[in-house]
């Protein structure tokens, strides 16, 4: 399960904060690293060790 948080108030610097249950995580404060962490976050749901699927294995 990973969390996004943005915080953006009108005329202020924009912040977020990326955590995951995996250990992950990573802040950003101003518009540019902001959208990077948002990109970040987004592939790290492609790569999280706890979304990895279980498909396709045979039980214990």
């Amino acid at each position: 399960m990973a969390l996004l948080h943005i915080r953006a108030p009108y005329g202020a610097t924009p912040t977020a904060t990326s955590k995951c249950l995996c250990g992950r995580d990573r802040s950003a404060i101003g518009r540019p690293k902001v959208l990077a962490l948002i990109t970040d976050h987004t592939a790290h749901r492609d790569v999280c060790p706890l979304r990895t699927t279980q498909e396709g294995r045979n039980a214990a």
